[in-house]
This record gives structure tokens, C-alpha cells and sequence, in this order.
């Protein structure tokens, strides 16, 4: 269950601030602003991932050098995907196959560890990864891939409270960092792949205890203090016949919140089977077969779990396009309340924080093929000749029409995270620029197996490259920068008020770039593939930056011809944490 260091454990008690003394719900509003820690996934709530630091910038950042490495041991360890938390002395990091470790922040020391001791049975789609915890009063939560959600002290790491989210085996599972807000812990779901449903749950921070849930998928009933609330959209609105029930649309990659407004943002993953025939409630212009609210964004009222407003970037979903992208609440140049979320179906929307109302959207990969763009209420122009083929028409009826549709069911942009600058007023994307061969065949519900009807075959659309970090203005969707990599990119991103991008490579390489103009301005190779999430915090008075090394994610599962491009990077599982040294940090 717990490994503990004695040792570790014995200096830090003598030491005053060594241990988490209680986080408030106004430290959590201030984390961007307060440079010596880092209490939220996406270094503020809103998931700007921008830090306030300039001691390190375009000059001294060839200065950056190694202070301390820490290895999470053992073989075979899969991807690693965390994003670090910072407080009081102590740095918080979950691990592949559900584990979390505190370490001393100034050594690297393993104070404790938490093993989650997995049940036989767990149905991960997309590697066996972990992308963070949250922390609040003395406590420090995860999830685990058996859907639950998890409690532990933070100086001990003895479990506090364990809940169950939903069934593992029927499909569910549980990867993303968990989001805190006025005292309740808010989590969404995975497992799209097999027909389960997506649903947000908030819970109260001390007992673990259901304040709220909200299904996403219309005919599901919420709940609110232990009673039936409202139902999730129109029953049969958008979904033919008992589809709905088995309706997919995960929450797999949590949330982001908007104080200003008050507002949950969570997205919404693919609706389930991915054959859309099999879902086509004959689409309309009213939206008939639209199957909401999967790949959506929904706003979400916090303290009842009301859907305030919802925006479907691609309805009647039949490419696994997703919509569960993670969505930054920013303000532009004029200073208007704005949401941005990079769709995995290739275009980039901004969105009115006010109401999540379309504003605009634009292209961000190349060679576009499912749609010829957006409408002025931001709803796709299909190309039909593009959807994957219905295999009822098909003379054998097993194999629908193959298509070559662009991007890739695996997006223009994934999981992987991207930063805004209030600096430079620009986003900074990881994008890849692929392709598959896809095509539809029947498919039945049955629990616990995968529910596609779908098979697809991945492949790179240049030769030169597939990866590509891309500088964007959200103001014109002008592209104004862009980095290419011979592998897919997988790794979040991070600005900084010093004039610096940082992310990382599946070749292993941790890069700091020029935000104005993309000049990478140094690197470090980190000896496996990066796919965590840089962060930057100051400590005794110089600036560190951390990431996570260690290959893994979908891209070696589900990467067809990418994949086999990519088998050569070896597997790991290393923080690294470098500084500024005092005496550098003004040298040129």
C-alpha cells in the first residue's frame, strides 16, 4: 500500500513548514500569482499554464542546469503524464498504474509513496497513465485506474477516505488531476471506448461524500444531496431508440474553472459506438442527430451541477474526434472574457466566457478533410464523402466504405495541454498532422468490451515531420510561429512572464523556446520520451523548472504506422528538476 522513508520523514518533522498546513479555497484562486508553489493542475484553475517568473528568460536560460533527478523505479513503467504539485517543502507527483509520490522539493528525497494495488481486470484505453493530483486542507487526492478517487494525508500518505466513482468493469477508469472548488472535489470519467457514460461528480473534500452528479449525455438523470435533480437534456431529442444509455461521451480529461463567471468547463468525449450510422437519427438541421452532449464543452454551475450552456464542436461524432480538449479561460488584448479550447478535430475555438457562445474558429492543423469549415454559429460544413462508410450498404455487410479522413482519430491535438502568455496575448499548441484509413463495421453493447464498430489504420501526413508546436494568435487564428518534430508531440506545455515556452519530445528532449519568435534557446535530452507537464516555481530565491520523463500514452498503443515510426524510444520514469543559480541568473 505505502512505502514510508524514515528517514525522510524524520528531518522534515523537525522542520516547521515541511508539511502541507492547510491549503484554502483562496489559495487555490491565487496559485498563478503566487510564484513559490504550484496547488492546481494547469498552474491556475483557469489552465493557462503561465508562470509570473521572469528571473529566467531569453538570456540567462542557457544557464539552466540539472539539480536533482528522481527516478520512480521499476521496469516497464508506461507513460508518464503528471504534472507536479508544490507546497510547504514538498512535491506531489502521481506515477503510471495509480501510485503517488511526495518528495523533499530542495533534494528529491522520497519522503512517501502510495501504491493503489490495482485489481486483475482494469480496462485502461490509452496506457495505463496518471496526469496528476490536487491538493486542499491537509489533504492530497488522485484517481485510480478502478475509477475510484482517493483521499491521503499529506504528511503520511495514509489513506484518509477511498470512494468508488463508477465500475470498473464495465469500462471505467479515471486519469485526470481532479479539480478543487469551494471545498468540493469535482472528477469526471473515462472509458469511451466502452460504452459507459460520461458523468461529472462532486464530492465534499472531507468525507468523500456525492454532493452532486451530472451525466452528459441527454435522458441521464443528475443528482443532487442524495435525490434525483433534473435529467440531462430531452430524452430521444438527439439519440434514436436506447443508444443514449450506452452513450459514451467520457469527462476523461477533467475540468477547468472560471471564477469570474462561476463556471465548471468540462468536455465531453466521443459518443459510443464510433459508427455513426448506428447513431444517425437522420440529421437535420434541427439538430436531430446532433447526439448531445457528447464532444462538447459544457458549462457547468459548481454548486448544484446544473449544465448552463453547452457548445458541440462536432456533432453526430464519427471519427472519434472527441471534444473533451481541455478549455482555458483567458482575456484578449481588448480585455473581452474569453474561452479557448485546440479540438481535436483540427480547428481551434474561442469562445464568450459569458455564455460559450461562438466567437470564432479557424483551422489549426493542415489538410482538413471530415469538414470545409465552420459555420457562423461555429457548426461544422461536412464533407459527407468523408464519413467512414455505413456497412449496412456494404455487400457483405461487415465493412463499411473506407475513407482517408484528416487528423487522425488520435487529433489535431490530444490530451497534451497547451499554454496561453497574457504576455504575448498568444497560444502555444502541440499539434501533430496525421491521418487515418477508417472505415465502420457492425457492432453490438456487450459490458467490459470495447463498443467501436470502427477499425482504422494511422498514418503521417509529411514525411518530414508529424509533430508541430504552433504559435497561434486567438484574436486572428494567425499562425505566427511554428516548430516541427519528427515525432508525434505528447507533452503539455508551459509560458513564462520570462519570454519562455517550454515543452518536451518523444525523442527525449526538454526545450526552452523564444515565445516571439519559436528559436529553441536550449534543451536538455532527458533519456526517455517526454509527455508530462512542465512547471516553474521559485525557491531560497532562484527559479526551477520540472518535468516528467518516461514514453508511453496512445501513441505506441494506438499509432498504427506512427507507431511502428516511434517503436525505437525506450520506456522510463524520471523527474527532473533544474535551476537557475543565483550567480547565473544575470549572466548572458
Amino acid at each position: 500500500m505505502r512505502k514510508l522513508i524514515i528517514a525522510g520523514i524524520a528531518s522534515l518533522l523537525a522542520t516547521s513548514t515541511a508539511y502541507a498546513e492547510g491549503v484554502t479555497e483562496a489559495d487555490l484562486a491565487n496559485d498563478t500569482a503566487t510564484a513559490g508553489d504550484i496547488l492546481t493542475n494547469g498552474m491556475g484553475r483557469h489552465l493557462q499554464r503561465h508562470s509570473p517568473l521572469a528571473t529566467l528568460n531569453k538570456e540567462n536560460v542557457k544557464n539552466l542546469v540539472p539539480a536533482w533527478a528522481f527516478s520512480l523505479g521499476g521496469e516497464k513503467q508506461r507513460g508518464q503524464e503528471t504534472q507536479p504539485l508544490i507546497h510547504d517543502g514538498i512535491m506531489y507527483i502521481t506515477g503510471s498504474y495509480s501510485r503517488m509520490y511526495a518528495l523533499d522539493v530542495k533534494t528529491g528525497r522520497e519522503l512517501w509513496q502510495y501504491d493503489a494495488r490495482l485489481p486483475e481486470g482494469i480496462l485502461p484505453c490509452c496506457d495505463v497513465v496518471n496526469r496528476g493530483a490536487a491538493i486542499y486542507g491537509d489533504k492530497v487526492y488522485f484517481g485510480t485506474l478502478d475509477a475510484r478517487i482517493v483521499a491521503l494525508n499529506a504528511k503520511t500518505g495514509d489513506v484518509v477516505w477511498r470512494k468508488k466513482i463508477a465500475d470498473y468493469k464495465a469500462g471505467y477508469s479515471y486519469t485526470a488531476a481532479p479539480l478543487i472548488v469551494d471545498g468540493l472535489i469535482i472528477t469526471g470519467n473515462s472509458g469511451g471506448e466502452f460504452g459507459i457514460v460520461g458523468e461529472v461528480q462532486a464530492r465534499d473534500t472531507e468525507t468523500g461524500e456525492l454532493v452532486w452528479t451530472r451525466p452528459v449525455i441527454e435522458g441521464h438523470m443528475g443528482t443532487l444531496n442524495g435525490e434525483e435533480s433534473t435529467m440531462t437534456g430531452t430524452l430521444n431529442a438527439t439519440w434514436p431508440g436506447d443508444l443514449w444509455k450506452t452513450g459514451g461521451g467520457a469527462t476523461w480529461l477533467g475540468g477547468s474553472y472560471d471564477a469570474e463567471t462561476d463556471t465548471l468547463v468540462f468536455g465531453t468525449g466521443n459518443p459510443a459506438p464510433w459508427n455513426s450510422w448506428l447513431r444517425d437519427a437522420g440529421q437535420k438541421d434541427d439538430g436531430s442527430g446532433d447526439n448531445l452532449y457528447a464532444a462538447s464543452r459544457l458549462g457547468i454551475n459548481p454548486k448544484n451541477g446544473e449544465i448552463k450552456w453547452h457548445f458541440q464542436t462536432t456533432p453526430r461524432e464519427g471519427w472519434d474526434y472527441d471534444g473533451v480538449n481541455e478549455v482555458v479561460a483567458y482575456s484578449n488584448r481588448n480585455g473581452e472574457k474569453r474561452w479557448a479550447t485546440a479540438d481535436r478535430n483540427g480547428f481551434f475555438y474561442v469562445l464568450n466566457r459569458e455564455d460559450g457562445k461562438f466567437v470564432r474558429g479557424v483551422p489549426f492543423v493542415k489538410d482538413i478533410s471530415w469538414a470545409k469549415g465552420l459555420d457562423e454559429n461555429g457548426r461544422p460544413i461536412w464533407n459527407e464523402e468523408n464519413r467512414p462508410g455505413d456497412p449496412t450498404k456494404a455487400a457483405d455487410g461487415k465493412k463499411g466504405e473506407v475513407v482517408f479522413s484528416s487528423p487522425s482519430f488520435l487529433g489535431g491535438k490530444n490530451w497534451m495541454p497547451m499554454a496561453f502568455s497574457p504576455k504575448t496575448g498568444n497560444f502555444y499548441v502541440p499539434s501533430n498532422e496525421w491521418g487515418m484509413d477508417i472505415w465502420n463495421e457492425p457492432v453490438t453493447y456487450k459490458k467490459g468490451a470495447a463498443y467501436l464498430g470502427s477499425g482504422f489504420t494511422i498514418k503521417p501526413n509529411y514525411e518530414d515531420h508529424i509533430g508541430s508546436l504552433k504559435a497561434i494568435d486567438p484574436d486572428t487564428g494567425e499562425l505566427k510561429w511554428e516548430f516541427k518534430n519528427e515525432a508525434p508531440l505528447w507533452a503539455g506545455v508551459m509560458t513564462t512572464a520570462g519570454g519562455l515556452v517550454f515543452t518536451g519530445t518523444p525523442e527525449g528532449e526538454f526545450i526552452a523556446f523564444d515565445d516571439e519568435t519559436g528559436e529553441k534557446l536550449w534543451s536538455f535530452q532527458t533519456g526517455s520520451g517526454i509527455v508530462g507537464q512542465p512547471v516553474t516555481w521559485e525557491q531560497d530565491g532562484e527559479q526551477f523548472v520540472s518535468v516528467i520523463s518516461g514514453w508511453g500514452g496512445a501513441v505506441p498503443l494506438w499509432g498504427g504506422e506512427v507507431a511502428k515510426k516511434v517503436n525505437y524510444l525506450n520506456q522510463g520514469g524520471t523527474l527532473w528538476t533544474f535551476r537557475l543559480p543565483k550567480q547565473l541568473a544575470s549572466a548572458n
